[in-house]
């Protein structure tokens, strides 16, 4: 039922879309008024939760490792699990964010006839997140050529490494292909577990439902249906530049076009009030920027403060009649 609620709140936005792309003045709604307001929500929510994270007191070294910490000199530490310097830690974040490194290493349970509690490998959950995240980033980056005039040299480099294979007119985007797949894989893999269909709210499927529609309505304007790209350019160095174009300009864009970026704004405005604000949360997670130097240095709380103790002496002397009349042990008499 969370499955299905998802998905109808889905399509109920790509009907509101596809209505309001038939009249011209709710297409300046849908091609200027909700990306604007889309991306105030996104920068201030973003900033919110980002200041909210770094003021977060941390004055113990406090991260997740799973290797062998520095101590002994005639002890071989594990300088990326267990991190105890500034490289180190640089180098471990990074394998986490560009490679997902703990997700490599992810274990699944099953309890089998018998019954028997077995281990396994999780490796196709961490293959199509690395799929699925970097083919969502190679996207992104090739979206800056409808944005920007000259297009910078990354983002065409991008285009071109995508678009390696050049399969047919219009060239077929690799990327394009795989984050259906990717996405197709992970919804499934909701669906068809029993225990992870458990525990999935509506929040687990929104997502994919809405990247999956923004996702499909962008390979269906590139390779089924015609769209002005002329007039999307346009529309989007308009956004940017703060000098949004008119009624004419956005006539000669389809409507499907329409249905895509009221989806994308969506997104946006959902982004920072979901489990998608991880995007940011892995930066300041103190679980895994912190050096594990414990061992090396002394942390001191910098907010710790005096406080007025009640001794066990002391909380004897006041009870002592009680204590002596129950018959309870005193450490003096």
């Amino acid at each position: 039922m969370r499955a299905v609620f998802s998905l109808a709140v889905v399509i109920i936005l790509v009907l509101i879309a596809q209505v309001g792309a038939g009249s011209a003045g709710m297409r300046y709604l849908l091609g200027v008024i909700i990306p604007y307001i889309a991306m105030a929500v996104f920068l201030i929510g973003m900033v919110y939760r980002v200041i909210k994270w770094a003021r977060s007191p941390v004055p113990f070294r406090i991260p997740v490792t799973c290797g062998q910490e520095k101590s002994l000199p005639w002890i071989k530490s594990s300088k990326l699990d267990n991190p105890h310097t500034t490289l180190g830690v640089i180098g471990r974040m990074a394998l986490e964010i560009l490679c997902f490194r703990s997700l490599f290493r992810n274990t699944k349970t099953e309890l089998r006839k018998g019954p028997t509690l077995t281990y396994g490998s999780s490796k196709y959950l961490w293959l199509g997140a690395l799929v699925f995240h970097w083919s969502f980033l190679i996207i992104f980056i090739r979206h800056f050529k409808y944005f920007t005039e000259p297009i910078p040299s990354f983002v065409l480099l991008a285009q071109n490494l995508d678009g390696f294979f050049q399969v047919g007119l219009p060239i077929v985007y690799i990327t394009d292909i795989l984050i259906l797949v990717a996405l197709t894989y992970l919804l499934f893999r909701r669906l068809l577990d029993a225990k992870l269909r458990y525990i999935s709210l509506a929040g687990d499927y929104i997502p994919l439902f809405l990247i999956g529609g923004i996702a499909v309505t962008g390979v269906l304007m590139r390779y089924f249906t015609k769209t002005d790209i002329v007039a999307v350019k346009q529309l989007a160095i308009g956004l940017v530049t703060f000098s949004p174009v008119g009624a004419d300009v956005l006539g000669q864009i389809s409507s499907i076009f329409f249905i895509h970026i009221f989806l994308v704004s969506v997104l946006f405005i959902y982004f920072p009030f979901s489990k998608l604000v991880h995007l940011g949360g892995v930066f300041l997670s103190p679980t895994r920027n912190l050096a594990n130097n414990n061992r090396m240095e002394r942390h001191v709380n910098p907010w710790d403060y005096p406080v007025k103790v009640h001794t066990y002496e002391e909380w004897e002397d006041e009870f002592r009649d009680v204590m002596k009349a129950a018959g309870l042990p005193l450490d003096k008499e």
